[in-house]
């Protein structure tokens, strides 16, 4: 299978290519600088690969949540690739991807997967790995990093549970009590993980026209007022 995968909703941009077994990877700056690198990072991939956007069986990109800009782009980049092309789009939660990553690279079966959100919070998924397939408990959130929860009330442990993602820089240290206790993997939503997720959801009949290759967004505001920063601070060391 020939797939082209991108991630842009974090402050790195991760991208592969996929060509039967064989990929090749690009990562850069993300944020505003991915709107100008990203075309062209996959048209070098492409070429490295010996591929055309017509070889591909799909285009493949990480949806959200993450970075309001960063989702633009994706989303931007991913129809204009796939109108082109006739390629059918598939989109993928980023936070999904955070967990097949934690799997992947430390073999973790039950993931609450964390990316930074700004305006202090946290966007959070948990997941739970289940006859080879991940399998979703409880919605999407965002959040106070002291807000956080494992679904359905559950006691944590760590042979239970992993954290997984961008945040615990910044605001490890503002865990709740019963989740700080848990094992930490600080990791990225990358393109491998997107690639290691494509087949199974292609088959699903997940692909979308590239007209509804659209972004997720779990809120609608994406910047805080100055008076709304001030608050969030007060009372806080």
């Amino acid at each position: 299978m020939n797939l082209l995968a991108f991630d842009t909703s974090t402050d790195c941009v991760s991208a592969a290519v996929q060509c039967g077994a064989a990929r090749w990877r690009y990562t850069g700056a993300g944020g505003p600088q991915a709107s100008a690198t990203l075309i062209a990072a996959l048209l070098d991939l492409l070429a490295q690969a010996g591929l055309a956007l017509t070889d591909l069986d799909a285009l493949v990109f990480g949806r959200g949540p993450g970075s309001f800009t960063g989702l633009r782009t994706a989303c931007a980049v991913a129809q204009g690739l796939a109108f082109g092309a006739a390629l059918p789009v598939l989109p993928v939660d980023t936070l999904l991807a955070v967990a097949e990553h934690a799997r992947q690279a430390h073999g973790a079966a039950r993931v609450l997967a964390l990316l930074d959100a700004r305006m202090d919070q946290v966007y959070a998924a948990a997941y739970a790995w289940t006859e080879g397939a991940w399998r979703a408990v409880g919605d999407m959130t965002v959040n106070a990093p002291e807000a956080l929860t494992l679904p359905d009330g559950g006691t944590p442990s760590p042979a239970d549970w992993a954290l997984a993602g961008n945040i615990f820089q910044t605001y490890g240290e503002r865990l709740p009590p019963a989740l700080a206790a848990l094992p930490r993997i600080d990791i990225l939503p990358t393109a491998d993980a997107l690639l290691d997720l494509a087949p199974a959801r292609l088959a699903q009949g997940l692909a979308v026209a590239a007209r509804d290759a659209l972004p997720l967004y779990i809120r609608d505001k994406v910047a805080l007022t100055t008076a709304e920063r001030v608050a969030a601070h007060v009372g806080r060391p």
